[in-house]
């Protein structure tokens, strides 16, 4: 129904947005990570998923969801696909881990990142993983049930190297994370590396 809206930011809080376009005031759900996108902007483009409050098992009326990035949008409607995965639920997990760590995460399985999340158990947690794996892998340029591709095979050599050096999987892979977000895909495994234990 609404792709995106953009206007003025009446109001910003970590968790709701207003935004005013057209003499009209748009009230909307957000992420932590939006709050960090958006909180030195006045003005801001703010993609939305028009979803709706449930009660009782039933609907009782409609929320607004904004994201500062379309993937974030993306990666939310994925995560609400999952059976047992609502829409609160799934706006914190983008507030506890960054879409790009989420993508890593469910990509390489790793269950213990997706549990830290608070209300994510285990089962929750492999499920996630087992419906948006091939998924995400397609967009990755990844095959179902193949090897990841070539830009995430340096990434997974530097997992395993860290891990062999006796740190844990799952900050291994936020280090990892953040280094690509930071300095791109394009490193060699030892970069990866270095990198990532200046931060570990």
């Amino acid at each position: 129904m609404y792709e995106f809206i953009e206007g003025a930011i009446e109001q910003l809080t970590p968790t709701q947005l207003v935004m005013v376009t057209g003499g009209i005031g748009y009230q909307a759900h957000i992420s932590l990570y939006t709050y960090e996108q958006l909180r030195q902007h006045k003005q801001a483009r703010v993609f939305v998923h028009l979803g709706f409050r449930i009660e009782n098992q039933a609907p009782t009326g409609m929320v607004l969801y904004g994201f500062a990035h379309p993937q974030e949008r993306e990666m939310f409607r994925m995560l609400i696909s999952v059976s047992g995965v609502g829409n609160n639920t799934a706006m914190l997990m983008l507030s506890s881990l960054q879409p790009e760590e989420l993508h890593g995460a469910i990509l390489n399985g790793n269950v213990a990142l997706l549990k830290a999340v608070k209300g994510i158990g285990e089962k929750t947690a492999q499920r996630i993983i087992l419906e948006l794996r091939d998924r995400l892998g397609v967009k990755s340029g990844r095959k179902p049930g193949g090897p990841v591709a070539v830009e995430l095979s340096a990434v997974e050599e530097a997992a395993e190297a860290l891990v062999a050096l006796g740190f844990q999987r799952a900050a291994v892979d936020k280090a990892l994370t953040r280094v690509s977000r930071e300095q791109g895909m394009s490193l060699k495994v030892e970069d990866f590396i270095k990198h990532s234990l200046k931060i570990l």
